[in-house]
This record gives C-alpha cells, structure tokens and sequence, in this order.
C-alpha cells in the first residue's frame, strides 16, 4: 500500500489549483528573468579565437554560421578525459533536435570543448549526434569564459567559477564545489570520463551567449553549475514524475551504456 497521501479527485483539484498559481508566479517570474538577461550590457569580444572544427579553422565569428546571435554550451571534455562528462553528455542529448529549430530562429548553437577534435569528433560519431561542435584546444577561450583551471589554481585557491571564490583543492571541497553532494559524485563522474578527480574538476560546464552587429561580435550573457539546470532537458521531465528525481547519486550514464531493459 502506497504511504503517500492520497484523496479524492475533487481534493486533488483544488490542491492542483492551489500549485497552478504558484506555477504561474514562477512563470511570470521566469519572464522577467528573461529579460534581465537580454537587457545585460554587451561586452565586445576583443580576442581573436581560432577553433577547430569539422569544416576546418573557424574564428568565433564564423561559429555564428550567417546567423546574428551563438550559444555556446561549454561541454566538459578536456584533452586529457578518454570520453565527454556523462553529465554535460546526458544534457547535449537534446541538442540535436533543437538545433535546427533554433537555426531557423537566427540562433546558432554549438558545443565547445578543449579536446583535440579527434577525440570530439569520434564520440560525437559513438553518441549519434549532429550539432555542430568546436575545439578549443589551442586557445584561451575556455579560460577566457571561466570553464578551464589550472592546477596551479587549484592549489592556491584562485579558481573563480560562478561568479565566486573556491576554497584551495581538496578532494572533499572539488566535490563540493561541483555537485554539493561531496566527493563520491565528482569521482563516479570522473572515472567514467576516464579520468582522476582534479583533472576531470579543471573543466567546468557552463553556457555563453553571444551576437553579432555590423561584424562586431559582443558576449552577452554566461551561467555555471546549476545555471544550465534548465537546460537539462531529463529534469525538467522529472521534476513532473511522481516520485521527482528520486535520487541519491550519480544515475545517469551515456546513453548507450544503460543496460538493456
């Protein structure tokens, strides 16, 4: 027997109208957000990137592709992981089918990284995606845009990711600055991407956006850690089941590697 609480269906519907309104307020409330972000002040790009990719060298400007506005989603894969964070994996598996809508929205959407393109190429090959995804790897743009830390940075405590100050490396605060969970998450992470602990954490996953005006391009808007929440697209299914997340750990894999059911 279920230890939930249940009701009749007329209790159901006045509690379902009771969340109605809050979820409109949190509606509106994203509305507004909105357009915080897009009334952001533009910050012109004054380096000159070069990036990788599958239609050869591209600087930042060509990654817009015609378009006037680039989102760019920082995806954990550094030169040194054998394969991309599940995690940033488990998010890019949406990405195929809203490229093409987004194209046709002036919008163009890329995955950068800083593994050599080889190592992109062949697991973009491996997961069946399509949308475009640049190397980085002999550029300072991760840097640049806060998702790249040295180790040096680690050990003296100089890491700054989403917009503040972490603590000097440990193993127990590398997990806390990452999951909130401790250290067992980032580890199980880390070895699936088959690599340790502080090399797989000098990465960092995150989203950028940028536009272009008269040729000029302008860095409008970047969010971290939870900041692309949203843009996991299994959670915002979950957060509408039953039981919720309904976890305690590291569940998610690559999508090919869940055993068959």
């Amino acid at each position: 027997m279920t230890t939930h609480q249940t009701g009749t269906r007329e209790e159901w519907l006045a509690a379902r109208l009771d969340l109605l309104q809050a979820e409109k307020e949190l509606t509106h409330r994203s509305d507004e957000l909105a357009l915080q972000r897009q009334s952001l002040p533009w910050v012109r790009v004054a380096k000159t990137y070069r990036f990788d990719t599958e239609e050869g060298n591209k600087s930042l400007a060509d990654l817009f592709r015609g378009r006037s506005q680039l989102l760019v989603y920082h995806f954990m894969f550094g030169p040194d992981y054998k394969v991309g964070c599940p995690s940033c994996s488990s998010i890019a598996d949406g990405f195929n089918g809203i490229a093409v809508h987004l194209e046709n929205h002036d919008v163009a959407l890329t995955a950068v990284s800083r593994a050599p393109l080889v190592k992109l190429a062949a697991f973009k090959k491996r997961m069946g995606w399509t949308f475009p995804w640049a190397s980085s790897h002999d550029t300072d743009f991760n840097d640049d845009y806060n998702v790249r830390f040295t180790e040096e940075q680690q050990r003296e405590g100089s890491i700054e990711y989403n917009y503040r100050r972490e603590a000097a490396w440990t193993l127990k605060g590398i997990g806390d600055s990452l999951t909130k969970q401790g250290e067992n998450p980032v580890a199980q992470i880390a070895a699936i991407s088959g690599t340790d602990i502080s090399t797989y954490a000098r990465e960092r996953p995150g989203v950028s956006a940028f536009v272009m005006e008269d040729g000029v391009v302008y860095h409008t808007y970047s969010a971290y850690s939870r900041g692309v929440d949203s843009l996991w697209g299994m959670y915002q299914w979950l957060d509408r089941a039953p039981k919720g997340r309904n976890e305690t750990g590291v569940w998610w894999r690559h999508h090919d590697a869940y055993a068959a059911r």
